[in-house]
């Protein structure tokens, strides 16, 4: 076992694990934990974040309905969702995934399994820390179109392409609006509370889709 603590998240890192003993983890522990799980490679890791880690998730996670509110775009915010392929034997446990351009289809489910359903739109992951699961390969194999990554002052945004991520400048999901400027209103949020930085972050939107029109 290897173990990383930080004061954003902690990492626990479990090798030799079988798949049938990841699913046999993930049915007994349950979806009402703080920890979230990932598995490739006969590897497990066991995330459990902290404060700062899971305020970055909340606050963006509020801005990003923000940009679907003013994008005129639904949204359904599956959070966590437990996402596993048995085919492919990998799992994984974002901190907020959506699903935007497919929400229609998903809609009114209770349960979505992505081996007959379409993955989220887009995912989140919060990494104050490395993973040492290659979360890249992961969620491209899955076939998410969009993965987020904030490591606490930067966002990366890739797109899916041919079976691999590249870096954008630019999100798809939501072109009209440079949402690498999120890490802004993400620290912003520490001084002026979240609700007042929630309002800026509405009007500055505005401002630039108005400005692209």
């Amino acid at each position: 076992m290897v173990a990383i603590t930080t004061s954003a998240e902690n990492r626990v890192l479990l090798q030799n694990i079988s798949w049938q003993t990841f699913k046999t983890m993930l049915a007994e522990m349950g979806s009402e934990r703080n920890s979230r799980f990932a598995y490739d490679n006969e590897t497990i890791e066991i995330i459990t974040p902290q404060m700062p880690h899971e305020n970055s998730n909340r606050v963006i996670e509020g801005l990003v309905g923000v940009l679907c509110e003013e994008l005129s775009w639904e949204i359904k915010r599956a959070g966590s969702l437990t996402l596993t392929r048995d085919d492919l034997e990998q799992g994984a446990e974002p901190d907020s995934s959506y699903y935007i351009q497919n929400e229609a289809l998903v809609r009114d489910q209770e349960n979505i399994d992505i081996a007959i359903d379409p993955p989220p739109d887009l995912v989140l992951e919060v990494e104050y820390s490395r993973s040492a699961i290659d979360k890249l390969r992961l969620y491209a194999a899955m076939g998410v179109p969009e993965f987020w990554r904030y490591n606490g002052s930067v966002l990366r945004v890739d797109t899916l392409a041919g079976g691999q991520y590249s870096e954008v400048q630019t999100s798809p999901t939501f072109a009209p609006v440079s949402v690498k400027e999120i890490p802004r209103f993400i620290q912003e949020a520490k001084k002026n509370g979240e609700i007042a930085t929630t309002r800026a972050f509405r009007a500055w939107v505005q401002q630039e889709i108005s400005g692209r029109e």
